[in-house]
Formats: C-alpha cells, sequence, structure tokens
C-alpha cells in the first residue's frame, strides 16, 4: 500500500471547489454535498488555498464569524502543501503527519491540482486490502 502511487489511490474521483469569495456557509454546504471534508480553492484555475472542517469550526466558528458573510479567503489554510501525482502514497501519509494536516492536493506536472488525498484514504486501502483478504481466505476454506 505505501508504495502505491497517489495518483492510484485517487484514481479519477473528482473534487470540490471553491474560489475564494465562497462564503464559509456556502463552502460548508459544497462539503456536505461532496461527502468531503475539505474543498481546494481555485482562482483563475490556480490553488490558492484550502479551506477544511477544523478551517471551519477553529477560524470560522470559534473565532465568531459569521458564516454566511465570512469568505472562504478569510479562514482557508494558505501556502498549501500539495503532492504530485506519481509519488508513493507513503509519502503523502509521511508529509500529512508531519505537517498536522488531513489533507493533500495532488497536483500534476504543471502545478494543476488534479485531486485530493485524505488521510482517511488509507483506512479505505486497509479495508480493501482486509476484504481482498478474507475472500482469499473462504476461497481456500471452500477448497479444503
Amino acid at each position: 500500500m505505501p508504495n502505491r502511487q497517489v495518483s492510484e489511490v485517487i484514481g479519477q474521483r473528482t473534487f470540490p471547489i471553491a474560489a475564494p469569495d465562497t462564503t464559509v456557509r456556502e463552502a460548508a454546504i459544497v462539503m456536505k454535498e461532496w461527502d468531503s471534508s475539505a474543498v481546494l480553492v481555485m482562482e483563475d484555475g490556480a490553488l490558492v488555498g484550502i479551506c477544511t472542517e477544523r478551517d471551519i469550526v477553529f477560524r470560522a466558528i470559534a473565532a465568531g464569524c459569521i458564516p454566511a458573510t465570512t469568505c472562504v479567503s478569510i479562514i482557508m489554510t494558505r501556502d498549501v502543501q500539495t503532492i504530485h501525482r506519481d509519488k508513493p502514497f507513503g509519502h503523502a501519509l509521511h508529509l500529512m503527519y508531519e505537517g498536522g494536516f488531513r489533507h493533500i492536493p495532488v497536483v500534476d506536472d504543471t502545478g494543476r491540482p488534479v485531486g485530493l488525498l485524505a488521510a482517511h484514504d488509507a483506512l479505505d486501502l486497509d479495508g480493501l486490502q482486509m476484504e481482498q483478504e478474507l475472500v482469499r481466505r473462504e476461497e481456500i476454506t471452500v477448497i479444503l
């Protein structure tokens, strides 16, 4: 699993985006609709930040901002760490662990975002591997 390329983990999965002038409330609605815990903030095709559930809770709600009128550009994380789609998934997990964040945008050779990787993707892969192992064991049991 850790040696799989990031591109294999994210596949063709699309990801939510928002403009910098999107309100915090609108971003939360997008997250809900996409069943995502983050949105990439894009301007003129370029990544300018990321807005996560934690940003909304800690930088907006706890700070007393009004979600319906506060723009994500006020609370988003800027200078976002990214990872190239050809890097190993284990490297992405290491970056997230060392940086203390749960999401990392995946970029192509030009730096354009092509996906969003979340820490929970590691659990999804573990679950898939466990399911495959259970099927394999069941097949062996049938043979024996």
